[in-house]
């Protein structure tokens, strides 16, 4: 399938910006699951400082701005066609060893309710393990958008039983390695069936599964990625894959704005 995506991110400022520096992972790259056909990013109202692959694999690139802008707008837009591989995207490469995606993090920390849900996964295969887990998470957490908010971990979403997302793939990963899967957050986009617009991009998780590699898994959407998805980044958790992150100096109040369009 062939995809057409366009991810617009807008910031207003009521003040001049003394400083501000953010970090971008919006350049997709080609692999198993997907062909880069054409992409671009265009930033107005701030500079590129510098750009490089970090260990994860992702492209990243630091934007600065300072002085009198009061609007800063970063859109990055292309095309890819993607392949559907029931979810496997195969071997364990790149700078990050494995090991990595076995160790907790602030936001993936295994407290007593995640140890409870990866003891109710129960026995079989690891791959009828994982598939059970996601579709637990999806039945336990409903979709629920301002319950949570980028910093909530996923103890506490998986308490809250509401979340988006990006909780259903930090519950998932937080799980399964608790039941011994090395595990990673990925950020993308999903083309959807009721509407080409959207409100943000998308987040799951994949799973290291021995003689598979990485399989993913949407629990938001109880499904493994098939051709409407795109991924962007990865990482142990969302803030080693978040598509936009940064530090803001100064006085001024800062309102943003997201439009996402995904269509064949």
């Amino acid at each position: 399938m062939r995809l057409k995506i366009t991810h617009r991110t807008e910031y207003r400022y009521d003040a001049p910006v003394q400083y501000l520096l953010q970090r971008l992972r919006l350049l997709p790259v080609s692999g198993p699951t997907q062909t880069v056909v054409s992409w671009a990013i265009n930033i107005d109202g701030a500079r590129e400082e510098v750009r490089f692959t970090d260990h994860f694999g992702n492209d990243t690139r630091l934007v600065s701005a300072e002085g009198g802008h009061h609007i800063v707008t970063v859109e990055a837009a292309g095309e890819v066609t993607t392949r559907d591989t029931a979810g496997v995207s195969g071997p364990h490469h790149g700078f990050a060893p494995l090991w990595l995606f076995g160790q907790e993090t602030q936001l993936t920390t295994a407290g007593g309710g995640i140890r409870k849900l990866a003891a109710s996964v129960g026995e079989g295969t690891d791959i009828e393990r994982l598939h059970r887990l996601m579709v637990t998470i999806r039945e336990r957490v409903d979709y629920k958008p301002g319950t949570t908010s980028t910093v909530t971990p996923a103890e506490e979403a998986l308490a809250l039983k509401a979340g988006v997302c990006q909780d259903h793939s930090h519950i998932f990963a937080a799980t399964a390695r608790a039941m011994g899967f090395p595990a990673r957050y990925i950020s993308g986009y999903l083309m959807m069936d009721a509407s080409v617009e959207q409100a943000a991009s998308h987040a799951w998780a994949e799973a290291h599964v021995p003689g598979l590699g990485w399989v993913a898994f949407d629990p938001a959407n109880g499904i493994s990625p098939d051709e409407r998805y795109v991924r962007v980044a990865m990482g142990r958790d969302y803030r080693d894959a978040s598509p936009v992150s940064g530090i803001l100096l100064g006085q001024a109040q800062e309102k943003l704005a997201v439009t996402v369009t995904v269509e064949q």
